[in-house]
Protein backbone atom coordinates (compact mmCIF):
# COMPACT_ATOMS: atom_id res chain seq x y z
CA UNK A 1 0.00 0.00 0.00
CA UNK A 2 1.52 3.34 -0.98
CA UNK A 3 2.17 6.07 1.54
CA UNK A 4 0.82 9.57 0.69
CA UNK A 5 4.13 10.96 -0.52
CA UNK A 6 4.37 8.07 -3.02
CA UNK A 7 0.76 8.32 -4.18
CA UNK A 8 -0.22 9.41 -7.63
CA UNK A 9 -1.75 12.80 -8.29
CA UNK A 10 -5.06 11.10 -9.09
CA UNK A 11 -5.08 9.30 -5.74
CA UNK A 12 -4.30 12.49 -3.82
CA UNK A 13 -7.13 14.25 -5.68
CA UNK A 14 -9.57 11.44 -4.75
CA UNK A 15 -8.50 11.65 -1.11
CA UNK A 16 -8.97 15.43 -1.17
CA UNK A 17 -12.46 15.11 -2.66
CA UNK A 18 -13.40 12.52 -0.04
CA UNK A 19 -12.09 14.71 2.81
CA UNK A 20 -14.12 17.64 1.48
CA UNK A 21 -17.29 15.55 1.16
CA UNK A 22 -17.01 14.08 4.67
CA UNK A 23 -16.16 17.51 6.09
CA UNK A 24 -19.14 19.09 4.35
CA UNK A 25 -21.39 16.35 5.71
CA UNK A 26 -20.07 16.87 9.26
CA UNK A 27 -20.73 20.59 8.89
CA UNK A 28 -24.23 19.93 7.57
CA UNK A 29 -25.08 17.64 10.50
CA UNK A 30 -23.49 20.03 13.02
CA UNK A 31 -25.54 22.96 11.74
CA UNK A 32 -28.75 20.88 11.72
CA UNK A 33 -28.18 20.27 15.42
CA UNK A 34 -27.41 23.91 16.16
CA UNK A 35 -23.88 23.24 17.37
CA UNK A 36 -20.92 25.55 16.96
CA UNK A 37 -17.55 24.22 15.85
CA UNK A 38 -16.30 24.86 19.35
CA UNK A 39 -19.16 22.88 20.94
CA UNK A 40 -18.68 19.93 18.58
CA UNK A 41 -14.93 19.97 19.11
CA UNK A 42 -15.17 20.15 22.89
CA UNK A 43 -17.69 17.31 23.06
CA UNK A 44 -15.61 15.17 20.67
CA UNK A 45 -12.30 15.91 22.40
CA UNK A 46 -10.70 18.22 19.85
CA UNK A 47 -10.30 21.94 19.38
CA UNK A 48 -12.34 24.28 17.17
CA UNK A 49 -9.53 24.68 14.62
CA UNK A 50 -9.42 20.94 14.05
CA UNK A 51 -13.17 20.91 13.41
CA UNK A 52 -12.75 23.87 11.04
CA UNK A 53 -10.00 22.16 9.03
CA UNK A 54 -11.96 18.90 8.89
CA UNK A 55 -15.08 20.70 7.65
CA UNK A 56 -13.01 22.42 4.96
CA UNK A 57 -11.48 19.12 3.90
CA UNK A 58 -8.00 20.31 4.78
CA UNK A 59 -7.43 17.73 7.51
CA UNK A 60 -8.35 14.08 7.81
CA UNK A 61 -9.19 12.24 11.00
CA UNK A 62 -8.54 8.80 12.35
CA UNK A 63 -11.56 6.55 12.55
CA UNK A 64 -11.60 6.90 16.35
CA UNK A 65 -12.30 10.62 15.99
CA UNK A 66 -15.02 9.92 13.42
CA UNK A 67 -16.69 7.65 15.99
CA UNK A 68 -16.47 10.48 18.55
CA UNK A 69 -18.01 12.98 16.12
CA UNK A 70 -20.81 10.61 15.15
CA UNK A 71 -21.61 10.06 18.84
CA UNK A 72 -21.79 13.80 19.51
CA UNK A 73 -23.99 14.32 16.43
CA UNK A 74 -26.10 11.32 17.48
CA UNK A 75 -25.81 9.61 14.09
CA UNK A 76 -24.44 6.29 12.94
CA UNK A 77 -20.87 6.62 11.69
CA UNK A 78 -21.94 5.65 8.15
CA UNK A 79 -24.06 8.82 8.06
CA UNK A 80 -20.82 10.82 7.96
CA UNK A 81 -20.08 9.26 4.58
CA UNK A 82 -23.44 10.07 2.98
CA UNK A 83 -22.90 12.80 0.39
CA UNK A 84 -23.90 16.20 1.79
CA UNK A 85 -26.94 17.99 0.40
CA UNK A 86 -24.55 20.54 -1.04
CA UNK A 87 -20.95 21.48 -0.69
CA UNK A 88 -20.63 24.79 1.19
CA UNK A 89 -20.30 27.74 -1.16
CA UNK A 90 -19.37 30.18 1.58
CA UNK A 91 -17.97 29.96 5.05
CA UNK A 92 -19.28 32.07 7.93
CA UNK A 93 -16.60 33.21 10.31
CA UNK A 94 -16.95 34.50 13.85
CA UNK A 95 -18.67 37.83 14.12
CA UNK A 96 -20.98 37.05 11.20
CA UNK A 97 -18.41 37.81 8.51
CA UNK A 98 -18.71 35.86 5.30
CA UNK A 99 -15.68 35.14 3.21
CA UNK A 100 -15.90 35.00 -0.56
CA UNK A 101 -12.41 34.38 -1.89
CA UNK A 102 -10.29 37.27 -0.63
CA UNK A 103 -13.30 39.55 -0.09
CA UNK A 104 -14.76 39.84 3.40
CA UNK A 105 -18.36 40.92 3.90
CA UNK A 106 -20.52 41.44 6.92
CA UNK A 107 -23.46 39.00 6.86
CA UNK A 108 -25.83 41.97 7.11
CA UNK A 109 -24.59 43.31 3.77
CA UNK A 110 -26.17 42.20 0.54
CA UNK A 111 -24.93 39.02 -1.02
CA UNK A 112 -23.47 39.05 -4.56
Amino acid sequence: MPVPRESSTEQRERWSARRKAVGARIRELRLERGLTQEELGHAAGMDRKTVLYVELGQRSLGYERLWDISAVLNVDIVDLFVPPESMPQRITYRGGRLRFGDRHLNSRESMP
